[in-house]
């Protein structure tokens, strides 16, 4: 027994590929079609991110070399930041993990 394959078509475009769907989107205008859309409800559960200012001369430094890495400064600050955090962890949990002496009276 064959299965066939059921060619999945986009609702307003009916086009069967992202392709397809790009280039009819690249010549046709949703406003003319709004009465075909519907209602949609979802969620989104996004990270908050925080903002941390940098001196001018430094970010000017960190662009450069985040360039070179081929990567967006604010990632080179991520990965920094990450590898900092775990090397501190790391040290604690030396600390925590040697015996302690006792002071001589």
């Amino acid at each position: 027994m064959s299965k066939v394959k059921e060619e999945r078509v986009s609702g307003i475009s009916r086009a069967s590929s992202i392709e397809e769907i790009a280039d009819f989107w690249d010549t046709h205008s949703l406003a003319d079609r709004w009465d075909k859309t519907r209602d949609a409800s979802f969620s989104i559960r996004a990270t908050r991110r925080r903002r941390v200012t940098i001196d001018p001369e430094a970010y000017g430094q960190l662009e450069s070399l985040a360039r070179r890495r081929g990567i967006s400064p604010e990632t080179l600050v991520n990965l920094w930041v990450v590898e900092h955090l775990k090397k501190g962890r790391k040290a604690r949990q030396a600390i925590q993990r040697r015996p302690r002496t006792r002071a001589a009276s």
